[in-house]
């Protein structure tokens, strides 16, 4: 039976830079050669890892959802492990109920999720702003009048 996973891949980035496309699409064959599906895969972010693996200190992190059968993902993880591009992966089952979810977001981008957070945080700005303006007046209200 087919499950839906999560993989979260931490690539090499000086690789990464001098060919993306080629790296990034090692991730997608790996999937494909062992008779899964991707269903969204794409560049997250790029950023400094918490410590040195194997003398590197960026990652450059690549999140892909895709299908494969429960009997597949050891030899998966194995690949990952032997892959010189692959520093470190992570593969998760997903939750059959939120597949959809998870998905759509992914295939939104970073983009789409950075203007949804702007958003956001535009819409609570004024709340706040208002909310610290009556604490201000309500303080001055209680200081007593000279006499």
């Amino acid at each position: 039976m087919e499950n839906v996973y999560e993989g979260m891949f931490i690539l090499d980035s000086n690789r990464y830079g001098r060919d993306p496309g080629g790296v990034s699409s090692q991730i997608t064959d790996l999937i494909t050669k062992l008779g899964g599906t991707v269903l969204v895969s794409r560049l997250w972010e790029e950023r400094r890892l918490a410590y040195a693996i194997n003398g590197q200190r960026k990652g450059t992190y690549w999140l892909t959802y895709f299908k494969l059968e429960g009997t597949k993902l050891t030899t998966l993880n194995r690949e990952c492990e032997i892959n010189d591009n692959i520093i470190r992966s992570l593969v998760l089952k997903v939750e059959p109920r939120i597949v959809e979810a998870l998905v759509a977001h992914a295939k939104a981008g970073p983009g789409e999720a950075a203007r949804r957070r702007d958003q956001a945080a535009a819409a609570a700005r004024p709340v706040a702003a208002v909310a610290v303006e009556e604490v201000v007046v309500d303080a001055i209200g209680d200081i007593p009048a000279d006499e």
